[in-house]
């Protein structure tokens, strides 16, 4: 008898020990949502990943009324700083992973941090929402389906600026850092360009942490094309030495993407250049940029968004728009069902991940830098908007 109770207080304790992990299983994680953002917040794309930051936090504030909750559940996010080198990267989002079992991953500034950690996504099987890096391979050769891109990439921007100017018998040299982001640039472009008739007759390529660019700038200037197209980021952009050089006073006309504000400060010398950009806060005309504009002054001092605060802005829309369709669940292959095909509404208008490579479609802008009365640096003043469909790019990742 006595054996029978004993046995029957055994299993009982068991019950309670395992109704006890139960319970701990299910509450607090499991009422949250915890998102991890890798972000250049120091290095050469510091500015970049400080953009994206403000945006995901306002974009965050947007999408749940100022609540931090979704389908009942509370918001919390991890900033990581990837200090814009591979291995950082590698270490932060382990971390992020592992001891703070975040839910999603956002990130990163750098193409080359984003590609070190995809991988991660995969072996973990969670879901990393790319922004704002741009390299092609992202959703190409290194893609795997965990990833979602927010951020446009190369061959978007290469659409754009191709269009810009490219057209048969026109003579185009291109310059770009060395390294994924501007090879995957510079690939995309030549083939949009070719495409519209365009001869390239060099592709310069400098070392991405340069600060003198003269030799390459010489190369560029002996191969006389009819227009410089370049593909930059980051402080140490080459404006200066190409107008000390006066590349445009001997014919040759340039053509970029327009950048961030404060690179914008040093491109003086290129008042009426037409290119193109990935964002302006002025371009867009919807509700949702007009928020971002107004609470961003609010927020921070008076300044407004930048190049890349819509993206961050975007990238958390897109998590809580998934979020809501799946009732506040989880579940990675639920989210990707989810996210493949779906359409939200941003501050650059509506954008849709497209099924074959979670790319998602955007629109950008046709632009000219021209001089406004009030602002003290050369603004991109609207030519056209280049629909999501017509800036779609080609699908890489077979």
């Amino acid at each position: 008898m006595k054996r029978v109770k004993l046995a029957f207080l055994l299993v009982c304790m068991s019950v309670l020990v395992l109704s006890a992990c139960s319970s701990s299983s299910s509450g607090g994680d499991d009422d949250t949502i915890t998102i991890g953002v890798l972000a250049s917040l120091t290095g050469g794309l510091e500015s970049y990943g400080k953009q994206t930051v403000q945006g995901f936090e306002l974009g965050l504030e947007y999408a749940t009324d100022g609540k931090m909750e979704v389908a009942g559940k509370k918001i919390k996010f991890i900033v990581e700083d990837t200090e814009t080198k591979p291995e950082v990267a590698i270490q932060k989002a382990t971390k992020l992973l592992e001891d703070d079992k975040v839910d999603f991953l956002v990130g990163s500034s750098s193409s080359g941090d984003t590609l070190a950690v995809l991988p991660l996504a995969e072996e973990y099987e969670k879901i990393m929402v790319v922004e704002p890096a741009a390299a092609d391979s992202v959703t190409g050769a290194d893609w795997n389906k965990y990833v979602f891109r927010t951020a446009r990439n190369s061959s978007q921007d290469a659409v754009a600026g191709a269009a810009a100017i490219a057209s048969e018998g026109v003579k185009i040299a291109t310059f770009a850092p060395d390294y994924s982001f501007g090879h995957d640039g510079v690939s995309a472009f030549k083939e949009a360009a070719v495409a519209l008739g365009a001869e390239i007759v060099l592709e310069e390529y400098a070392d991405p942490t340069a600060t003198d660019f003269t030799s390459n700038i010489q190369k560029i200037l002996d191969a006389q094309p009819d227009y410089l197209f370049v593909v930059w980021a980051g402080a140490n952009s080459p404006w200066n030495q190409i107008a000390d050089m006066r590349v445009q006073e001997r014919g040759i006309k340039i053509s970029t993407g327009a950048p961030d504000i404060p690179a914008l400060y040093t491109m003086e010398q290129l008042v009426g250049m037409e290119g193109f950009t990935v964002y302006y806060h002025t371009l867009p005309d919807n509700p949702i940029n007009d928020w971002l504009v107004e609470n961003h002054k609010e927020k921070f001092n008076g300044d407004v968004p930048d190049l890349f605060t819509p993206g961050g802005m975007t990238a958390a829309l897109a998590i809580v728009e998934a979020l809501k369709q799946t009732e506040g669940k989880t579940d990675t292959d639920l989210l990707i069902e989810t996210m493949e095909g779906m359409s939200f509404d941003t501050p650059k208008g509506k954008m849709t991940f497209r099924p074959d490579d979670h790319q998602a479609l955007q629109t950008l802008y046709a632009v000219r830098l021209e001089k406004v009365d009030g602002v003290d640096y050369p603004v991109p003043v609207l030519i056209r908007e280049l629909s999501p469909e017509e800036t779609a790019p080609p699908i890489r990742n077979k």
